[in-house]
């Protein structure tokens, strides 16, 4: 055990595991790639669908249902099944990823706008406030902080589950886990894990940093 992870740290610290296109640099931007992009996506997909049903009360029961039917894909699955109808893209990929980060945006959208106290917009109706003002100027930066909390949870789900994109033969880090197990190569495999695991730590760390500063921001 002592050796792999000597092993490991060699691995890492090399100079020659970092260039090239097979480089820990650029599989790590293809990995930042798929994620951010596909987080995007899905924030653009799920945040008017989640501000929508929680600001009129309509369609909750179907959307929530959707989204937990979403989260309970295959991701492998849904890329193999998309991978065959579409061909050599890079589509499959990014539609399990949306899906797999749909729902939990969706449901702290939801959560977030249904936890605003009924008296607070009643009062922004009492001094004119229409609707899409108390949804925007009221209901939106009072549900942010569990908006914001969706987003980190999507986006550490997504980086997670990247790895996917090796598996129908395209790069990020999940490559060094494919290669390493087609290869019996235990370090690129832990190699590869482990930084699949600080960029989902340094991303979520990120956002939550954000989350403070925009929360200090509205409280101050």
């Amino acid at each position: 055990m002592y050796e792999l992870f000597a092993n490991l740290g060699t691995w890492l610290t090399s100079a020659e595991q970092w260039q090239g296109p097979d480089g820990i640099g650029h599989r790590l931007a293809e990995h930042l790639q798929y994620s951010l992009l596909a987080t995007l996506i899905a924030t653009a997909i799920a945040l008017p669908i989640g501000l929508l049903i929680g600001h009129t009360g309509r369609g909750a029961f179907l959307a929530i249902n959707l989204s937990s039917f979403g989260r309970a894909l295959p991701t492998v699955g849904l890329v193999v099944l998309v991978f065959l109808a579409s061909g050599l893209s890079m589509t499959p990929v990014y539609v399990a990823l949306v899906a797999l980060a749909v729902p939990s945006i969706v449901t702290n959208t939801y959560a977030g706008m249904t936890a605003v106290d009924p008296e607070v917009k009643d009062a922004a109706r009492g001094q004119g406030m229409r609707g899409h003002q108390i949804l925007w100027q009221v209901e939106l930066p009072l549900a942010l902080p569990l908006i914001m909390t969706g987003l980190r949870l999507a986006l550490i789900q997504v980086v997670a589950t990247a790895t996917v994109a090796a598996y129908v033969s395209f790069g990020g880090l999940g490559r060094y886990v494919f290669d390493g197990l087609a290869q019996r190569d235990l370090v690129q495999v832990l190699g590869g894990a482990v930084l699949v695991a600080v960029v989902a730590v340094a991303l979520d760390l990120i956002l939550s940093g954000l989350q403070r500063i925009l929360f200090r921001h509205r409280t101050a």
